[in-house]
């Protein structure tokens, strides 16, 4: 089975840095559905194709009893399986382009987020509905999608189409957002998981498509396939995609994916969390709190960085952090990684003795969560009582709001913010916090500022003082 990849940006050949794969060579994995070769057909400045060839062997396959049915069915060797673009297709997708998937380029950082001109071209993709079933799933994507169904036989008209399109998607989208489309789509076009399904088949959808996932107008019946149609998978995905459009029922459960982005934009969740490991490691911090962490948006980033030897997760809910737990995996984390990390059941508004000489503690998109007439508990707690040497905070910038263009005037990003401040009262509120507690603060813009309006996003970084105030 095969499946194309092309980008005509300026600098084309630049996507090899972001796939992690060199464009001068040919590379083979071994896979437990076969071996996936990628390799690059062309790679000029103006245009640049990636090609990942996967070999199945449907023999080899029905033999190393990889797959369930009866050995001896003649449906088990003459199948589609070694040219039809199926979930096999999915896993070497994720397995020979994960760090693009994950959206992480360490050669070139700069390049992850930008939208690309792309065009993928998926020769024999099985096609539930014809062509219109394709286009349903990926035109609300963004996509521009041309998709042709194959007869049966050419020769033989009466016979009529077979289930499989040549299909090709255009569009200009950044690179990991465009491989998570075709991770999750793949095999709900399909419409058969080649291996087990089990719960962490939950996890890789919520993972994968959960910034996508949850407005798509086919969500139920995506993930009803994606999941083999698993009743208890499917009511736990459907109910957290739902959790990512409802408030959080306490004030600290807060997720990555809650605010509206700015037009044709890279993530604001992406973007605060480069923002705020970039103020952490400027300040030297290696012993940092996520306070508020969710469901581990930040610990995952911070766990990629061996410079923060000892990092704590901390939240209200038990729920969101036994879910930190499964998406960071860490029943399955090496020791010495899984030593680094600890998640505490806290809260922003109580002392707590466990969150104090720490480096740095993180506020990201926390405050606006909280109560006004709360917020002096938050300063004790955060600035009184666990005074690490740097606290990093970033919130909305309520400015701002009048550049989304599906925001209603006057109306709050996230149905659970109890106030957003304009770039003046975070600035009044965060001087008057240091100069209470001995701090110095300042301040940086996260998104690309309006001329009017400022960022998306405002950040304020605290250093404390030598001497106490």
């Amino acid at each position: 089975m095969l499946l194309t990849l092309t980008s005509t940006a300026g600098h084309a050949s630049d996507l090899g840095y972001l796939l992690h794969k060199h464009p001068e060579r040919v590379q083979s994995f071994e896979l437990s559905v076969g071996v996936a070769h990628v390799f690059y057909p062309e790679a000029t400045d103006q245009r640049c194709t990636v090609a990942l060839l996967l070999e199945v062997d449907p023999i080899e396959l029905v033999r190393g009893r990889r797959f369930g049915g009866d050995a001896l069915s003649l449906a088990q060797y003459v199948n589609d399986r070694p040219y039809a673009a199926s979930s096999m297709l999915s896993v070497a997708l994720g397995r020979v382009f994960g760090s693009a998937l994950k959206g992480r380029c360490d050669a070139r950082p700069e390049l992850v987020g930008v939208p690309l001109p792309l065009e993928v071209r998926l020769p024999s993709l099985p096609s539930r509905g014809g062509a219109d079933g394709v286009s349903s799933l990926f035109a609300p994507l963004g996509w521009s999608v041309s998709a042709t169904v194959q007869p049966l036989d050419p020769e033989l008209p009466a016979w009529g189409d077979s289930r499989y399109a040549d299909v090709t998607l255009r569009g200009t989208l950044p690179l990991d957002v465009a491989l998570s489309h075709l991770y999750v789509l793949l095999p709900v076009l399909d419409g058969a998981k080649h291996y087990w399904v089990s719960s962490d088949e939950v996890d890789k959808l919520i993972r994968s498509g959960g910034s996508w996932l949850q407005t798509h107008p086919q969500r139920d019946a995506i993930v009803r396939r994606y999941l083999a149609h698993k009743r208890g998978f499917v009511a736990d995905a459907l109910a957290r995609l739902a959790e990512l459009d409802d408030a959080p029922g306490e004030a600290e459960e807060i997720d990555e994916t809650e605010e509206v982005d700015p037009p044709a934009s890279v993530p604001l969740a992406q973007l605060r969390k480069a923002a705020v490991v970039e103020q952490l490691t400027a300040a030297g911090a290696h012993r940092v709190v996520d306070l508020g962490c969710g469901e581990g948006a930040l610990l995952r980033e911070l766990l990629a960085d061996a410079s923060f030897t000892e990092i704590v997760g901390a939240d209200v809910a038990p729920r969101v952090l036994e879910r930190a737990a499964a998406r960071l995996h860490l029943d399955r984390m090496g020791e010495r990684q899984r030593s680094r990390i600890t998640l505490l059941q806290s809260s922003v508004t109580y002392r707590d003795d466990r969150l104090s000489g720490f480096d740095a503690l993180v506020l990201m998109e926390v405050v606006e969560h909280i109560d006004p007439e709360r917020l002096p508990a938050l300063e004790r707690t955060v600035f009184g009582h666990a005074r690490p040497r740097t606290v990093v905070v970033t919130t909305p910038n309520s400015e701002y709001n009048v550049l989304f263009e599906t925001l209603p005037a006057g109306t709050l990003r996230h149905p659970d913010h109890r106030f957003e401040w304009t770039r003046a009262e975070f600035a009044a509120w965060a001087t008057r916090v240091a100069d209470a507690h001995g701090y110095t603060v300042a301040f940086a813009p996260v998104g690309e500022p309006d001329a009017v309006a400022g960022p998306p996003t405002q950040l304020a970084t605290f250093t404390r003082s030598e001497v106490p105030a």
